[in-house]
């Protein structure tokens, strides 16, 4: 099929992608077709339309090659960071054994480290080392593969996550069996390459694979993502028997509500079946919390300044209204009740200080964080305080500890998810409070480098519109001089680091063509 030929394959006779030169995209001088003269329109002016078209195939063949180089050189770059997350990992176990940390207590919080350092939550910086340590330690070819830019950083995960039941020999072999620095993926789709590593393994080790996935089913869960127009993703993860007992329940609903004439989608019918069943009420909720942040000017004078809905985010201020004024949102035509008859609306007031934003602190002489406390520092960090790390709020954390005279006040508390918690409690982590015009933190890992956090702005704050909510001002620190200096003058290592690179991936592809058959 074309689609599985070898991209340089279908380059412009002569062209490889090591020939083309960077193009300046914003210095690319194209013919303007609308400034040519009348003797350039002239259709029996020989070669002028030929010569032309080929000047955008030459251009067009440019942009393409260097979008290919810059591939590669990402999927390059990805090999590396692999093989320097393993090295920092090594160093920091070691520095964490020869303090006496406990052998089963190695590693923990370097996750974290690098999470931090590429911009990513603390969990998807676990599942970045885990994926670094089987690419460098167990699956060279896939490795290999990486560098030379045949697959990308994602398609490495996918080889790495169906192999993840196996041992570190039979992982190896499914390794060397597909073979991916030979070029066995080019042109195949993730399902495929997901099928390739699931039929290999299990041949390897069915019975490991089996047990896994009967393992599976302890991993049921419920989560919520927010959805676009105050819609949200309610999904489960079941098994395959329960979750198709419940999908076919909720049908069956669905199909005898619009027999007997229901008006209602049979989407609606299942959505709306699937809420009155999980809590008790038809449409509406009772007995449960929900807090809904807002202005009163949004609230009595029908100003546009947006609410917050904690574990879903920003909403619009005639939507807020609306649940507030009527108890709820409108389950649709045909229900026969009120669906909002028995919802309690309580209102809450929270001051913030006028011009910041910033809650009102409120103290407290406990040690753990009373109530009224909980809510009050859940709603002002809406979520987990470590930098881009958005995981709800499951421990109230004293920030400056409470053995070393750490107060319960709102200043030092910070709501952090359960895994950051235990992560800044490990030995090197350090956080502080700093000034702000909203409740700001200093974090510091083990290396040095330090990361702020500062609570989201709430409804009202002044410039909230120049910035998104639940965003963080991060970052370690800058170097002294300006960043446009910082990226215009690349080291003489990195550069040749980049062409030693590009060396090899071009070998690498030759030493491919070279074993192809003829096309």
């Amino acid at each position: 099929m074309e689609n599985r030929r070898d991209p340089e394959a279908v380059q412009p006779a002569g062209w490889t992608v090591v020939d083309v030169p960077r193009v300046a995209v914003g210095r690319l001088e194209v013919p303007d077709s609308g400034r040519m003269g009348p003797e350039d329109a002239q259709p029996g002016r020989a070669g002028h339309e030929g010569s032309a078209s080929d000047s955008f195939d030459r251009e067009s063949a440019a942009l393409i090659a260097e979008i290919r180089e810059i591939e590669d050189e990402k999927s390059a770059m990805s090999a590396r960071q692999a093989r320097l997350s393993v090295a920092f990992d090594l160093v920091q176990r070691r520095k964490q054994a020869a303090a006496g940390v406990p052998a089963a207590e190695l590693g923990a919080g370097v996750g974290a480290q690098i999470a931090l350092a590429r911009r990513e939550s603390p969990a998807k910086g676990g599942r970045l080392l885990g994926l670094a340590k089987a690419l460098v330690t167990e699956m060279p070819r896939t490795l290999a593969a990486l560098e030379a830019g045949q697959v990308n950083e994602w398609r490495a995960t996918l080889l790495v996550r169906e192999t993840a039941a196996l041992s570190a020999e039979d992982r190896a072999a499914v390794d060397e069996e597909l073979a991916a620095d030979t070029g066995t993926f080019d042109g195949a789709g993730d399902r495929q390459i997901i099928a390739a590593a699931r039929a290999a393994a299990y041949r390897r080790d069915p019975r490991t694979v089996t047990q896994r996935a009967a393992h599976a089913a302890t991993e049921r869960t419920v989560t919520l993502r927010p959805a676009p127009d105050t819609m949200c993703y309610l999904t489960a993860l079941l098994p395959a028997s329960a979750g198709v007992a419940v999908y076919a329940a909720l049908t069956r609903h669905a199909d005898t509500a619009r027999a007997a004439g229901d008006p209602r989608t049979r989407g609606q019918l299942k959505a709306d079946a699937l809420v009155e069943r999980t809590t008790g009420t038809p449409g509406g909720i009772t007995g449960v919390e929900i807090q809904l942040v807002m202005t009163d000017r949004t609230l009595l004078q029908a100003d546009a300044e947006p609410a917050r809905l904690p574990g879903y985010g920003i909403v619009p201020a005639g939507w807020a209204r609306e649940l507030l004024t009527s108890g709820g949102t409108a389950t649709g035509p045909g229900t026969g009740t009120d669906p909002h008859e028995d919802l309690r609306i309580w209102l809450r007031r929270l001051y913030t200080t006028p011009g910041t934003g910033d809650l009102v602190a409120l103290d407290s002489r406990a040690r753990l964080f009373p109530p009224g406390l909980r809510r009050f520092i859940t709603a002002r960090d809406a979520t987990c305080r470590t930098p881009y790390c958005d995981a709800p709020i499951r421990h109230l954390d004293h920030i400056v500890p409470w053995h070393d005279g750490g107060e319960t006040t709102a200043t030092n508390g910070a709501g952090l998810c359960e895994a950051c918690n235990h992560t800044k409690e490990t030995p090197g982590w350090r956080v502080q409070p700093r000034p702000g015009p909203r409740h700001t933190l200093n974090i510091t890992t083990p290396t040095g480098h330090t990361y702020h956090s500062t609570a989201p702005p709430l409804p009202g704050t002044p410039y909230a519109e120049s910035m998104l909510p639940g965003t963080r001002h991060t970052g370690p620190v800058l170097p002294a001089r300006p960043l446009a200096d910082t990226t215009a003058r690349p080291t003489q290592d990195s550069t040749n680091q980049r062409r030693e690179l590009r060396r090899q991936a071009k070998l690498l592809r030759r030493a491919r063509r070279q074993r192809l058959p003829a096309a």
